[in-house]
């Protein structure tokens, strides 16, 4: 009965006019994001963080949640359309979505394509409310040893599972904890690398390396190397699927809502590991695996509920540890701490409101994006056509309104631009900014777990190695560090890292 008085409290909150406003413009937005070859749930989160600042925590992190699985919705759009992914996780439904367009069955793939994210998110929601609070729970009962340790393996196990080299990936991590260093000292408070800079005395903000190095980067990336898209034209028909395609597709939904759920909960790309490991899956289920690749359906369904049911698993070790899994629930983490909120074990007892606020508008956000996908598919291949000369300088002008309107500082602006640089030339060296954002997030709650461990141990590091958590937990960090010295997990990993790449 507790439950159903939470799920109502939820609901009360989400239902409020002015929130169910902007869950109605985060999804809109997000699946215009997720349209937009190029662009991205990260990049998008990034430059419209900066609205979210002058409203209610609730309020803003619904919109931001609406934009995240909207670009979910969205990405299928122009996989299935132009052969060209919206976003990584939608990169595997360009090899049957395309197809069946060819074919003249691309409403049916968008048809499948939207009720399969329906159903996956919605299933993914009633995981995230079963486990979210079991897991918050389980971690009251953890002390600074166990926090450290838990920082520890998220970041080794995404540095793990980032793009390209092991050894470029920990070098972004190294250089995030090193950005994340600079500011007044927790303990002592001295400053570090400020060099006498008042804007740097309480640290890099998360906003304006975000909005340079996912926002800037994207558009001078998309400068230097533009993409040719060329729109499937073919009128768009019969966008509700028919028996068969659901006698097809249901086992698919089901299967790849419950793995894309799982994974999701874990570090790293988990979208983007969960379609692929859901098209794995289908193949290796299918009777006749040979079809795959060709066109049929069970390819667009699967990875598309995987991806969907992903992002509710991602929201679990965010909320319930105050770990963020990936580099979009680090957004999400640096959007609530923005607002004097820190998520973690006490967050769901402290703001229930908030948490079950942002759950049950999840499902509202849910039920609106199929409402309006499918009658909305007309206007999305409309806005394929418009050129990216168009579009960048108005991304620009918004990046630099958004990061000056934060706190009035046009020093953060020069921030927001040299990261955009970086992050360009990173991009181009093939390193990977993920670790590096996510080690800033990190880095001042693993810099502060570790010496409150080490003041209540009196400096003795042995403190890490007593307690079973701990030490389970830092053994499993060091193993994914270790684990591309042995060569036959190397090339599982590099074969990962090619996937994502596609």
């Amino acid at each position: 009965m507790e439950i159903l008085t939470l799920i109502g409290l939820g609901f009360s909150v989400a239902l409020e006019p002015i929130n169910l406003i902007f869950c109605f413009i985060g999804v809109v937005l997000g699946t215009l994001v997720g349209v937009l070859p190029g662009l991205g749930p990260v990049a998008a989160l990034s430059l419209l963080l900066p609205l979210t600042f002058k409203m209610a925590p609730v309020t803003g992190i619904i919109m931001l949640a609406g934009i995240f699985y909207g670009s979910m919705y969205g990405g299928s759009t122009t996989s299935i359309l132009v052969n060209i992914p919206g976003e990584a996780a939608s990169i595997v439904t360009c090899l049957d979505g395309y197809q069946m367009a060819r074919k003249g069955r691309a409403g049916a793939a968008l048809g499948i394509s939207a009720f399969g994210s329906f159903i996956a998110g919605t299933l993914g929601i009633v995981g995230l409310m079963l486990f979210a609070p079991a897991l918050g729970r389980v971690a009251l009962t953890f002390g600074p040893p166990e926090f450290f340790a838990l920082t520890f393996l998220g970041l080794t196990l995404v540095t793990y599972l980032s793009r390209g080299s092991v050894t470029k990936a920990l070098i972004m991590a190294i250089l995030g904890l090193i950005a994340g260093a600079i500011g007044m000292d927790p303990v002592s408070g001295l400053q570090r690398f400020t060099y006498g800079s008042y804007t740097l005395m309480d640290g890099v903000g998360i906003v304006p390396v975000a909005m340079g190095m996912f926002g800037i980067a994207e558009v001078l990336d998309n400068i230097a190397f533009p993409v040719s898209t060329s729109v499937f034209t073919t009128k768009i028909k019969g966008l509700l699927p028919n028996l068969q395609d659901w006698k097809d597709s249901f086992w698919p939904i089901m299967r790849g809502s419950v793995l894309g759920f799982f994974v999701g909960i874990l570090p790293g790309p988990s979208s983007t590991i969960a379609a692929f490991s859901s098209y794995a899956v289908e193949k290796r289920a299918s009777r006749h695996p040979e079809r795959f690749g060709t066109g049929t359906i069970e390819g667009v369904a699967g990875p598309e509920s995987a991806n969907n049911a992903a992002t509710a698993g991602a929201f679990i070790p965010l909320l319930s540890l105050g770990i963020p899994s990936n580099i979009t629930m680090a957004l999400f983490m640096g959007a609530l701490m923005i607002h004097g909120i820190q998520p973690g074990p006490q967050f769901i007892g402290k703001y229930p409101d908030l948490f079950w606020g942002i759950i049950t508008s999840m499902y509202i956000g849910n039920a609106l994006l199929l409402g309006l996908n499918l009658p909305l598919i007309g206007i999305w291949v409309r806005v394929l056509k418009i050129p990216y000369k168009v579009l960048f300088p108005l991304i620009f002008l918004f990046c630099v309104i958004g990061v000056y309107s934060l706190n009035n500082n046009a020093v953060e602006i020069f921030i927001m631009l040299i990261f955009g640089v970086l992050g360009f030339i990173f991009r181009k060296a093939g390193f990977d900014a993920a670790p590096f954002l996510l080690a800033l997030v990190l880095g001042p709650v693993m810099e502060g777990s570790l010496r409150q461990a080490l003041i209540m141990s009196h400096g003795d590091i042995a403190i890490f190695f007593v307690r079973p958590i701990s030490i389970v937990l830092i053994g499993l960090g060091i193993l994914f560090l270790i684990t591309p010295l042995i060569p036959s997990l190397k090339k599982k990993r590099e074969r990962l890292a090619e996937t994502e790449e596609q």
